[in-house]
């Protein structure tokens, strides 16, 4: 059997390269790039010294975990055995990970797919096989960029939970519960009362209407005829001027409540001086929260124990 050594080198540096740039990446490490590449060059060494010393101590469980700390110390700068140990935590994590979609994607289609204790090594002879070589070549970055979505979108939804907390609405003698969301980017204030506005979405607000006053305060927004409002509700509707995004000058509709209950970090918040805007539709798709929490009630209300 005939190894092509730079070719299989050549592979594991950038699949090594590939794993640091994630590791990085789940880190938010600054690390200069020129860095992170002597890094993967460092740890593709691994490959040669395992085929020339297939019996040194870099192919023992305590020297690959050795090797692996070298790795880190030239990729990374040294900030304190915490941060590296955690770096090198990422780098088991993200290897283990990489490793496991390309295995588990070679039972799925039955590629064949060339595995040792010191890594992937594709080759049969030769160059190794074609399909193979294209398989890791392929597969690799696809699951290099799913692992690095996902976990993206885990720290994003870990966020959002941590900003989401329960709120009872009382409007008309009737209190019904849901789940807000703190958006720091709300900063909707009501330009004449100063009160802060938070934001409620259709499938929560419905409940304190019928299906006819819905549909007329549906009609008096889309069309700006405001003597169209239900007349039951005349004196708790406020219309409210407000900047878009974009820059476009738009109005909403806020409804007065008679009080609102937040709990926020195990403190009971009580407060009635803000206004419910009304969004008619959906803030999510997953039905997670109902309700866009204003910060400014977490400082300005009046706070008590749960």
């Amino acid at each position: 059997m005939t190894i092509y050594l730079d070719a299989v080198w050549l592979l594991n540096f950038f699949l090594d390269l590939m794993l640091l740039m994630l590791t990085q990446a789940l880190a938010k490490d600054s690390t200069q790039k020129v860095r992170i590449i002597f890094g993967a060059f460092i740890a593709s060494l691994l490959v040669p010294l395992s085929i020339f010393y297939p019996n040194s101590i870099f192919t023992s469980v305590i020297g690959k975990l050795i090797y692996s700390i070298i790795i880190i110390l030239c990729a990374f700068k040294f900030r304190s055995i915490y941060r590296m140990i955690k770096l090198l935590l990422l780098f088991y994590f993200t290897t283990f990970a990489i490793g496991g979609g390309l295995i588990g994607i070679h039972f799925l289609l039955q590629n064949p797919v060339g595995l040792s204790a010191n890594g992937i090594l594709t080759f049969n002879s030769g160059y190794g096989d074609p399909i193979s070589w294209l398989f890791i070549v392929i597969g690799f970055p696809l699951v290099w960029i799913f692992t690095k979505g996902r976990m993206d979108k885990h720290a994003v939804e870990k966020i959002r939970y941590d900003q989401l907390c329960p709120i009872t609405i009382q409007i008309e003698n009737t209190s019904k519960s849901t789940t807000g969301y703190i958006d720091s980017g709300n900063q909707l204030v009501d330009p004449f009362t100063k009160k802060p506005v938070i934001i409620c979405d259709e499938h929560f607000l419905k409940q304190w209407f019928s299906s006819v006053e819905w549909e007329m305060l549906k009609v008096a927004h889309d069309e700006l005829d405001f003597e169209k409002l239900p007349k039951d509700w005349e004196n708790r509707i406020n219309i409210i001027p407000f900047q878009g995004v974009e820059g476009n000058r738009s109005f909403m509709m806020a409804i007065k409540p008679d009080n609102v209950v937040i709990f926020y970090n195990d403190q009971k918040i009580v407060t009635h001086k803000i206004l419910i805007g009304i969004q008619f539709a959906d803030l999510t798709k997953d039905q997670s929260y109902h309700c866009l929490l204003h910060p400014q009630i977490v400082k300005m209300a009046t706070a008590n124990s749960a």
